[in-house]
């Protein structure tokens, strides 16, 4: 029997989990503890009969809201713990077992995600205490973009940022690109599809996939790096940093802040970040808000437009992400800006495809690229790679 998996993403003040069993029948028990540290810490989810929970943590740290979520599997205890990880540098191509070395590797790479690494370990010792007989693998969101080549990762720097300091593009949101592209050549009858991916919600970002493997991708050293997104301003004038310090004396520290905080489709609408209520308010005439999701939707062309550079052939586009799987509005506005791949939009399927559906947009004409909406998955690929390594360490 294949193991079932605790899949884990820990952020500084919160958990969500995931327990995935392989067997189909299975009801996949998932839930968020969040704002731990606070006084009103909450532990929700949705139980085995699909019903939702929330209770009140009170002085939980994360082992303790582990223990928490622990009650809350139904005596189904897990065979494995699988983590998400942002970072993992050049030295993980693909998941990894836990020990002390790879932790310490982690921990090495934090400079490159100082706001998730150190996160990511605090739910790496936290299950290592409660689960210390139990297989810990870590699954990083770079591996998969680590087949990018020379001429898509590197950044035209010198030679000895990169050799002595690492600064090149590594890319995020690998198991969601991983697991739609996958998803796509199957739903296609495809043995490796050429394929542009585009998830987009409070963090977006795009790549370009050719036989399961990623050839480039938008995001680069940092998530910061790309498309605009939720608070995310996306690429932005290099020098707009030196900009903003010498001519209004800000710190490199609200900089960074504002890019990562304060911009994107907050900072353009001046309202949120929120695709559904943007196309409320869009819809009532606010400039802002309609000034937002077209830039949102101009900038996510382009980027697909010039990744369709890495591919051989393009069989499609797959949106996946929140806004992706359930904004109609942005996939046909995407699609309108790319005129010359000759995608052919069914505005029919477009408008029915939300809520987790998944289905195929285009109009199904044999030689155009297909369109797809597929939900992604990133829990379920992290348990099928724990599976995969723990399967080949036991071969």
């Amino acid at each position: 029997m294949k193991p079932s998996v605790l899949v884990v993403n820990c952020g500084s003040s919160s958990i969500k989990y995931a327990l995935i069993s392989a067997e189909p029948n299975q009801p996949r028990l998932a839930g968020l503890a969040e704002r731990l540290g606070s006084s009103n810490a909450r532990l929700k989810g949705v139980d085995s009969q699909g019903r939702a929970f929330e209770q009140a943590l009170t002085d939980t740290d994360h082992t303790r809201a582990l223990e928490a979520i622990l009650d809350r599997l139904e005596g189904r205890l897990p065979d494995a713990v699988g983590h998400r990880i942002v970072h993992g540098g050049e030295r993980f191509t693909r998941a990894a077992l836990i020990d002390d070395d790879v932790a310490a590797a982690i921990e090495e790479t934090a400079a490159l995600a100082p706001l998730h690494n150190p996160a990511n370990l605090q739910g790496v010792a936290a299950t290592r205490q409660l689960f210390p007989d139990l297989p810990q693998v870590a699954v990083f969101d770079t591996a998969f973009h680590q087949t990018l080549p020379p001429r898509a990762y590197r950044y035209a720097l010198p030679e000895a940022l990169y050799r002595d300091h690492g600064i090149r593009r590594y890319g995020f949101h690998g198991t969601s690109h991983a697991y739609v592209s996958e998803r796509a050549d199957t739903l296609s009858s495809l043995v490796g599809g050429g394929w542009l991916t585009a998830h987009l919600g409070n963090g977006c970002s795009t790549a370009a996939i050719w036989e399961g493997k990623s050839l480039d991708t938008s995001m680069g050293l940092t998530p910061l790096e790309g498309l605009m997104m939720g608070t995310r301003s996306g690429d932005v004038d290099p020098s707009l940093h030196a900009h903003l310090s010498r001519q209004l004396g800000w710190s490199l520290e609200r900089i960074d802040d504002v890019l990562n905080r304060g911009s994107g489709l907050l900072g353009l609408s001046g309202l949120t970040n929120d695709m559904r209520e943007l196309e409320d308010a869009a819809g009532e005439g606010h400039e802002g808000a309609r000034l937002a999701i077209e830039v949102f939707c101009y900038r996510i062309a382009k980027s697909l437009a010039a990744l369709s550079c890495a591919l051989p052939r393009l069989d499609g586009i797959v949106f996946t992400g929140g806004i992706g799987e359930n904004s109609p509005l942005v996939r046909e506005k995407v699609v309108a800006h790319l005129p010359h791949f000759t995608l052919g939009l069914d505005r029919a399927a477009n408008a029915r495809t939300v809520r987790g559906r998944e289905d195929r947009i285009d109009g199904r004409h044999p030689a155009a690229p297909r369109l797809w909406v597929i939900p992604t998955d990133e829990e379920g690929r992290i348990a099928a790679e724990t599976r995969q390594l723990l399967e080949e360490n036991n071969a």
